[in-house]
């Protein structure tokens, strides 16, 4: 098997990524596979803020590639990857992806990974009437209704309110009853929709908004933010945060000691173990978002995770367990892949169609997409942390830490409230 070809190629212009890596995928031996491959492009953060979970993608996807190839490849030709390192720059997702389309040809398209780089990447996909299968974007087709789009993301079809709806569901429970809200959240457009729906699901719930604000993305100190937060008296805290804010936030809440009855929300750090490490101890008592968690069992999840695991053992310096991650990249692979047998073609628009009119059976259970691309039926939980003692690796696997306790149909425990009395 010939090894991975891997160059950066480094310029100025702000549309072009600044350090891209481009990766031929190894070809299989066979004579089955003899033929021209079957290129199929895409974005991931390698470096900057997204890399933790980016790389985990990135693997999913080389694990996807290499059991296509396994079985002959797609339409007799073999897989090959495509992919640059967008470092986490919206800016320089435009040009990544009118290079993959008008310099590198590629057949086939896949993501970028993350709300604000897949909205920056779609108005290129849409101008050269291209298909794509977004990772882990919330609600980047709601403006632009194009039908080529198809988001792997388990948010249903209504993403914006659903990504904070468990979160005010169990608040609305909760008695005595919650009356205020605080509200924070990244200015760009992951935070920006996450923040909407939390704003719309808490006034729905009946609650009074005292603080609702967006910081900057490259906010490092976010002590005075939670200050700020803690001098409304909150009784609820919901948080919309990229990987390295959610750090610096639970760090901040931390250190002022922050009071209230619930914190948490959509904070995607939490779901990268490198972060959770870091955290350890300081994450009892968060309620968040997780949309993939052990208890899904869906048909080879469990399997594609233990061959993941032994891929990060054997590389180091990628997160060692990839929970939240891999099966959505592995996940898209197989919407594309099972397109593509399906028409018998690499034709955008009839892959399209296909899409929009068959369930596909995945690791994270069978997806079907609506008009919008968005997944017809919801399925994600809310966990909270419990009873953390330290920061290794086994608590963190443990059921008995990371409880979900909401919905019903996944419920594995008790939420701890308040957020205070979990922290002790």
């Amino acid at each position: 098997m010939a090894s991975i070809v891997s160059w950066v190629i480094r310029g100025r212009r702000a549309l072009l990524a600044t350090a891209l890596v481009f990766c031929f995928a190894p070809l299989a031996t066979s004579s089955a596979l003899a033929a021209d491959p079957v290129r199929v492009g895409f974005a991931l953060g390698l470096t900057g803020g997204n890399a933790p979970n980016g790389n985990q993608l990135l693997q999913a996807l080389n694990i996807w590639r290499d059991d296509v190839n396994a079985k002959g490849g797609l339409l007799g030709r073999p897989v090959e990857l495509v992919y640059y390192d967008d470092q986490t720059m919206p800016a320089n997702d435009p040009g990544i992806y009118t290079k993959l389309i008008e310099v590198d040809k590629v057949d086939l398209l896949l993501g970028p990974y993350g709300t604000n780089l897949m909205a920056a990447a779609l108005p290129v996909i849409i101008q050269h009437n291209m298909t794509t299968v977004s990772m882990l974007a919330v609600a980047v087709n709601r403006q632009f209704h194009y039908n080529q789009y198809f988001s792997m993301v388990p948010l249903g079809p209504d993403p914006v309110h659903a990504f904070s709806s468990g979160f005010f569901e169990i608040a609305s429970s909760l008695k005595p009853k919650v009356k205020t809200v605080a509200i924070l959240g990244a200015d760009a457009e992951f935070g920006k929709n996450s923040t909407d729906g939390a704003r719309d699901n808490a006034k729905a719930a009946g609650l009074t908004i005292v603080y609702d604000q967006l910081y900057p993305p490259p906010t490092t100190d976010f002590t005075p933010i939670l200050r700020a937060v803690q001098a409304t008296k909150p009784d609820i805290v919901f948080v919309a945060s990229y990987p390295p804010d959610t750090v610096g936030i639970v760090h901040a809440a931390h250190e002022i000691g922050l009071k209230t009855k619930i914190f948490g929300g959509t904070m995607i750090g939490l779901l990268a173990t490198p972060f959770k490490v870091q955290l350890g101890p300081l994450m009892n008592g968060i309620l968040y978002h997780e949309d993939f968690v052990l208890a899904f069992n869906f048909p080879g999840s469990r399997d594609l995770l233990k061959r993941y695991q032994a891929v990060a053992k054997e590389k180091g310096g990628i997160d060692p367990l990839g929970y939240g991650f891999v099966p959505f990249g592995y996940a898209a692979g197989q919407v594309l892949q099972q397109a593509v047998e399906g028409t018998n073609s690499l034709d955008h628009q009839k892959l399209a169609e296909y899409m929009h009119g068959h369930t596909f059976s995945t690791v994270v259970g069978d997806v079907a997409f609506n008009a919008d691309g968005e997944w017809v039926k919801a399925r994600y939980v809310f966990s909270q942390w419990q009873h953390l003692t330290g920061n290794d690796l086994d608590q963190l696997q443990d059921p008995k830490h990371d409880v979900v306790v909401w919905p019903a149909a996944y419920k594995t425990g008790n939420l701890i409230f308040p957020y205070t009395e979990a922290q002790k």
